[in-house]
């Protein structure tokens, strides 16, 4: 065994985490979800969540059944929205094309909608004992920094060179333990802003702390001006009922009902009417509400419009709701934000 594996296994069983709820199991399935979850989102955020979604879908049988649209209300307000999409389209393909069982084959796991190499390896080790190695953001930063690997470990190339120390470090024993201490060590204590360098059992051998250069390891991707958009979302009105309309499956919120969107140089009132055959009249807008993504700012102006008119039929992607209805439903947690502030302070007319 490595030496770096050796004080990696010996730290988990003492300062490691056991107790998540992910952890109890290892049944493949919850492994699973418990993954995809955890995929750039703190385990704090994720252990919720995976309460609530495990509590609504205990089985793959019972994920493949669901709509989408509850899918993605038990999944509303945890972000990166595609993950639920994938999570739900891949437990069907298992239910069709592998009698319900979750496959241990490591190349079959991998064909799974949104279930990459690192991912299948955590499933494959944590769930059949096998033999994979792991390589999230978290990982990348240990062997970064310990090892002194310039470059920003997303480009290919360091990308490849990850992979390959990574493999090399395997031990051939305890290797849930050392997986899961590779986790917690990326987690906790060699953490991107503030490591705890002073009580890590790596410190003789890591490279950035000897050469002083925690900081700056890995490498940062190279910056570019964070590009800014900006939408109206109108709250058509009527009855203490509000319209929602369903997102393409592609895209941000792909899947999630929102609110009606048009371009801001738009006229929110002829753009109700233009697309839904709605008359209104336009009352208070509401404050902007600014919202971050991975690669772009959104700046959304919330209209609020009251219907003038007779409602037209609901059509396939639109639908009708009380205000505490909406909040609770598969939406965004920028328009539930600007649900409940339309709740909180009605617009004057």
């Amino acid at each position: 065994m490595s030496a770096f594996a050796e004080k990696i296994i010996t730290w988990q069983r003492t300062h490691g985490r056991h107790d998540l709820p992910w952890q109890q199991s290892k049944d493949p399935y919850a492994v699973w979800v418990s993954e995809i979850m955890l995929q750039q989102t703190q385990v704090s955020a994720v252990i919720g969540y995976y309460g609530r979604f495990m509590e609504r879908f205990p089985t793959i049988a019972s994920l493949a059944a669901a709509s989408q649209d509850e899918v993605m209300q038990y999944w509303s307000g945890l972000g990166y929205y595609s993950r639920a999409r994938n999570l739900h389209h891949a437990a069907q393909t298992i239910m069709r094309e592998f009698s319900g069982q979750f496959p241990q084959d490591f190349q079959s796991i991998q064909s799974l909608k949104g279930i990459g190499r690192s991912t299948a390896a955590a499933i494959s080790v944590f769930s059949f004992n096998q033999r994979q190695t792991i390589l999230d953001g978290n990982v990348k930063r240990v062997l970064a920094r310990v090892f002194g690997i310039e470059g920003w470990p997303g480009l290919p190339l360091i990308e490849k060179q990850c992979w390959s120390l990574a493999e090399s470090l395997l031990p051939q024993l305890n290797l849930p333990a050392y997986i899961q201490g590779l986790m917690d060590f990326g987690a906790t204590l060699c953490t991107r802003s503030k490591p705890r360098c002073l009580s890590c059992p790596l410190q003789n051998d890591c490279q950035a702390y000897q050469q002083q250069r925690v900081s700056k390891l890995p490498s940062p991707k190279p910056r570019k001006a964070m590009p800014e958009k900006r939408i109206t979302m109108m709250m058509i009105m009527d009855a203490g009922e509000i319209l929602l309309e369903k997102r393409p499956n592609h895209g941000i919120w792909g899947g999630l009902w929102s609110l009606p969107e048009v371009q801001q140089e738009e006229i929110p009132c002829q753009a109700a009417y233009e697309k839904y055959r709605l008359a209104t009249e336009p009352l208070e807008t509401l404050p902007v509400l600014w919202h971050t993504f991975t690669h772009f700012k959104l700046e959304i102006t919330p209209q609020p419009l009251q219907l003038t008119g007779v409602r037209q039929p609901e059509i396939a992607t639109t639908c009708w709701l009380s205000i505490d209805d909406a909040i609770t439903a598969a939406i965004p947690a920028p328009v539930r934000t600007l649900l409940k502030n339309l709740k909180s302070t009605p617009p004057l007319i």
